[in-house]
């Protein structure tokens, strides 16, 4: 068969149009690089001096207290409206419904300026006698704490519902037909499946949030990456060099991100790949008795 080959002498079918574009697409390239490198409006030399200052050191810290802390809120509130959601008990669905129908609804920038209001609409807490002075327990990392988690909450309740939904009801039955209770059904057979189909856009979510909060401003909040680079661009009269020190950083945290992503889903996803490896060997090891045998696999029948 292989000498078959040789005497064709089979070549690659020639594609203009992906050289054209792998030519139009260099030159965009070489465009982009050359106006960054050249243009003495950016300032680069400003933003490897102002890479490692403390403002921007502690705006990378605060947003990343609000990321963690927020995906933390978050991924609770999810799997817990999630599993309200799959609940035969109407009240615990209704409220659930409405959570999700109503944070999702809304923009979040609205929803954290709300929080930030919340010491004017409620300066006192309590019961009876037993008030509290709001100012005293809430402050402005709260809120957006706060804002964000609950937010994140009711999109990512539909992606827990949507990995829950993914596991064959078939498990569900089973395991209620070995008397296990419907708690113990859920962490130990349901949600391990689930979560390879939860991780990835899961990731995806959390990726955004570190850029979301830069929203916490509206709070105000104003210690977070994006503000404080803008607050030291005014200092020193260099908005642009500041903001692209900050858009490093973010780019950093989130590549970061993406590795402990890529990790997650490969550990998740063990034991789903199987049958694809193994339809890969037997091809391997019929590829190799063919040239070995070149007639074994042929059809000789008159």
């Amino acid at each position: 068969m292989s000498d078959i080959l040789e005497r064709n002498h089979p070549r690659p079918v020639f594609r203009p149009g992906r050289l054209i574009s792998v030519v139009l697409v260099a030159a965009l390239v070489v465009l982009i690089i050359n106006s960054l490198i050249t243009n003495p409006n950016y300032h680069w030399d400003k933003v490897w001096e102002y890479l490692f200052h403390p403002t921007i050191i502690r705006g990378i810290g605060f947003t990343l207290v609000l990321t963690v802390a927020a995906m933390f809120i978050g991924v609770v509130l999810a799997v817990t409206m999630a599993i309200m959601r799959q609940s035969p008990n109407p009240v615990l669905k209704s409220v659930a419904w409405f959570y999700i129908w109503f944070f999702r609804g809304t923009p979040i920038y609205t929803q954290l300026i709300f929080w930030g209001l919340l010491p004017t609409l409620y300066p006192f807490v309590g019961v009876g006698v037993f008030k509290i002075d709001i100012n005293v327990v809430w402050n402005v990392l709260w809120a957006a704490i706060l804002g964000l988690g609950l937010n994140e909450g009711a999109y990512l309740a539909e992606i827990v519902r949507a990995g829950l939904n993914s596991v064959d009801p078939g498990q569900w039955e089973a395991a209620t037909a070995l008397g296990m209770k419907r708690s113990l059904i859920m962490r130990r057979i349901i949600l391990p499946q689930a979560m390879r189909v939860i991780v990835p856009p899961t990731g995806n979510e959390t990726i955004s949030m570190l850029k979301t909060t830069s929203l916490v401003s509206a709070i105000p909040f104003t210690m977070e990456l994006t503000f404080a680079a803008q607050a030291l661009g005014r200092q020193i009269f260099m908005p642009v060099p500041m903001l692209i020190s900050a858009a490093i950083w973010y780019l950093v945290v989130t590549s970061i991100l993406m590795v402990g992503q890529f990790y997650l889903e490969k550990h998740f996803g063990k034991g789903f790949n199987h049958g694809g490896s193994a339809r890969v060997k037997r091809r391997v090891k019929e590829s190799d008795r063919t040239q070995a045998n070149p007639g074994a696999f042929l059809d000789v029948t008159p």
